[in-house]
């Protein structure tokens, strides 16, 4: 059965066939353009209303379009009709297989709810997975941001490195040839005194090394000692 509103688009969409087509000839329009001429929401209904017609005998498929068998309304409560499929091997007959049968033959109401449904359950997946195919995106996106950005503060530091390395080569030549000079020059003090030993404590120094552990003094007094 079908509830009133289905049956009336059912029977507008039988008139709107009957009209333009003859019984037993095939319709020269698509169920879309009769719909939208009966003023049918969308093809979905349209489809909803061929679907019904079939289901009673009202229209049948044929040539890539739809033959119209008869053009009776549909009647109120009027049940589906399908065409008995034939059976390739033969088995026992009687009231009760003949019943049985019936009741699990499926019918067009079923099987278009079915296909509805898993429709919306694939639209539905679809969704979902382009919702994550964009996440993964952004985070692949973001993440290569990240990388280059630590890439390039790498090559900043490693640069700065090595003009700082530059820088205390230059610092340390210009030292030793400070402290040669200033040793070449014959001062009777310190200058004169100085050995390579005070030129390694105070180079040691300025890198940073354990001042203790080259103070040619502490050296000195150990051995006074």
């Amino acid at each position: 059965m079908v509830n009133e509103e289905s049956l009336q688009r059912a029977n507008a969409f039988l008139a709107a066939v009957a009209a333009r087509t003859e019984v037993g000839a095939v319709m020269d329009v698509t169920p879309a353009e009769i719909g939208r001429e009966i003023g049918l929401p969308d093809p979905l209904s349209a489809a909803r209303a061929v679907r019904a017609l079939i289901a009673r005998r009202r229209l049948e498929p044929a040539q890539g379009s739809y033959r119209l068998i008869e053009g009776r309304v549909v009647d109120p409560g009027e049940k589906e009709t399908l065409e008995r499929m034939p059976r390739k091997r033969r088995g026992p007959t009687g009231p009760t297989r003949a019943a049985a049968s019936d009741a699990d033959r499926p019918t067009y109401s079923a099987v278009g709810r079915e296909v509805v449904e898993k429709l919306i359950e694939l639209g539905r997946e679809v969704a979902t997975l382009r919702a994550s195919l964009r996440t993964a995106r952004e985070e692949a996106h973001a993440s290569r941001q990240a990388r280059v950005e630590a890439e390039q503060s790498a090559e900043h530091l490693a640069s700065r490195v090595r003009d700082l390395e530059g820088r205390a080569e230059m610092a340390e030549s210009n030292l030793r040839a400070l402290l040669a000079t200033a040793k070449g020059a014959g001062r009777e003090t310190r200058a004169a005194t100085m050995g390579d030993s005070e030129m390694e404590a105070i180079l040691g120094v300025l890198k940073g090394e354990d001042a203790a552990s080259t103070d040619p003094r502490s050296a000195g007094g150990d051995a006074a000692d």
